[in-house]
């Protein structure tokens, strides 16, 4: 009784944005360690949280991205693994914060935008069909955008929530620059070797048993490197698995095994 008498006051006296302040700050400290560290909001941590869903299909169909993690979001900034790597391969392995460039980002990780945003040489344009956090509202199956306009596009965890999927990636061919890129990442699984999808099943139960979540509408298989470079895109696999200076950390950010970065290009 005292303590939700304490959480209620909490509420009235101090002002939302200030409790999300003090509440990171506190966890900051009360997680405080030196086996994991955030590169989000550079926090030394002595765990991650668990993440993700628990699906049976999750599991039965080894699907990368998308199960049960238990070493996964950051407790302080609740950025995910997905999230650090990408943010660490754009930090480690290309120019993205170096160069001038005109960015799309769907559906953008908060954590993430928070970054970029920083960024003077960076012509940042967030967007989303639904969130309210973007700075515009689109539909990717139909870029209002002129064609050649994005020097790169980060779409990350969004094809797999969309019906038309092959317009969303002709749409994000039309809008990239010749020579740009993009990271476009999805859940896979490594049990499919094509993707499987079924657009009579529409119900948010029934797609939860079969596709592992309410709102996706396919499983990715190991076609997904074929469906990309069937809209025009070279493709480019990053496994930082194998790659020495994400290696030798001795996995200390709390990435995800076996998740790879899909990184394409526009000739």
């Amino acid at each position: 009784m005292l303590k939700n008498s304490i959480k209620s006051l909490a509420k009235i006296m101090i002002p939302e944005d200030e409790r999300r302040k003090l509440r990171y700050y506190i966890n900051k400290v009360y997680f405080f360690g030196i086996k994991y560290r955030c590169p989000i909001c550079d926090s030394h941590l002595r765990k991650l949280k668990p993440f993700g869903l628990k699906f049976p299909v999750l599991t039965e169909k080894n699907i990368i991205g998308g199960g049960y993690r238990l070493n996964a979001q950051c407790p302080v900034c609740y950025s995910t693994d997905r999230e650090r790597l990408l943010y660490l391969y754009l930090l480690s392995k290309t120019k993205f914060f170096s160069e001038k460039a005109k960015v799309l980002h769907v559906a953008p990780e908060d954590g993430l935008k928070r970054i970029i945003e920083k960024y003077s040489n960076i012509d940042y344009l967030t967007a989303d069909i639904n969130a309210k956090n973007v700075m515009v509202k689109m539909d990717i199956t139909e870029i209002n955008y002129p064609t050649g306009t994005f020097d790169v596009i980060i779409c990350n965890h969004v094809l797999e929530h969309i019906i038309d999927d092959e317009q969303a990636m002709s749409e994000i061919y039309r809008v990239l620059k010749p020579g740009g890129w993009g990271i476009l990442q999805v859940p896979i699984s490594l049990s499919l070797e094509k993707t499987y999808e079924d657009f009579s099943v529409t119900d948010p139960s029934e797609r939860e048993t079969i596709f592992g979540q309410s709102d996706h509408v396919r499983i990715y298989g190991m076609d997904y490197v074929d469906r990309l470079k069937t809209s025009g895109f070279d493709v480019n696999i990053f496994n930082w698995q194998k790659d020495p200076e994400f290696c030798e950390c001795n996995n200390k950010y709390g990435l995800l095994q076996s998740e790879n970065v899909f990184v394409i290009n526009k000739p």
